[in-house]
């Protein structure tokens, strides 16, 4: 036996962090261990991503972010995902590859950053949180904070034309994908996602 993998993608302000906690523990209460995750990581990979991310001073190029997420994500599978799966308890991840794939083709060919992740461990149920590019602004502006480099609403736009390629194309070799409106209230998107995971 081997757990299930989920994975919750979508723009910045897309509730993605909300709704993998809420899906997280629906799942805990029919008995399931659950480990929750997200990309870029908290090891010493994803600590130097963050810090290119919020345009820190020193920090690496966004040119190099491409090899920089698949080098967390390959420590991330073997220090954590995998393991998980193995003892037969499900991971949610806050992001995964699909996250490179739109954003990091901004900078660099989709299939550039489409190899270096090909090899990667397909996601049991990968679920697609879609909100309009303005009211992810509108979340992000709401939370505060420092932005990152990617929340400006050219790039959002950007991103979200990217993130519909790279679905379809996942989707055309196997992956299984579903789309939850994230534009509705919070309890009607997390009984979308439910939903979802119930059928996969």
């Amino acid at each position: 036996m081997s757990g299930r993998f989920f994975v919750l993608e979508g723009l910045d302000g897309a509730g993605t962090t909300t709704q993998a906690a809420r899906l997280a523990a629906h799942l805990r209460e029919h008995g399931r261990e659950v480990i929750e995750t997200h990309e870029p990581t908290d090891g010493p990979v994803g600590r130097l991503i963050r810090q290119a991310l919020r345009g820190e001073e020193g920090a690496v190029d966004r040119q190099t972010l491409p090899w920089m997420f698949a080098a967390d994500r390959a420590d991330h599978l073997t220090r954590l995902v995998e393991p998980t799966l193995a003892r037969d308890a499900d991971v949610i991840s806050d992001r995964y590859l699909h996250s490179s794939l739109a954003y990091q083709s901004l900078d660099r060919p989709l299939d550039l950053v489409y190899s270096l992740n090909a090899d990667f461990r397909v996601p049991d149920l990968t679920i697609f949180v879609r909100v309009p590019v303005d009211v992810c602004l509108a979340r992000i502006e709401a939370r505060g904070g420092v932005r990152e480099i990617f929340e400006k609403r050219e790039q959002l736009a950007a991103i979200l034309e990217q993130y519909l390629l790279v679905l379809d194309r996942l989707e055309a070799r196997g992956d299984s994908i579903a789309y939850v409106n994230g534009d509705a209230p919070v309890d009607e998107v997390e009984a979308a996602i439910r939903a979802a995971v119930a059928g996969a």
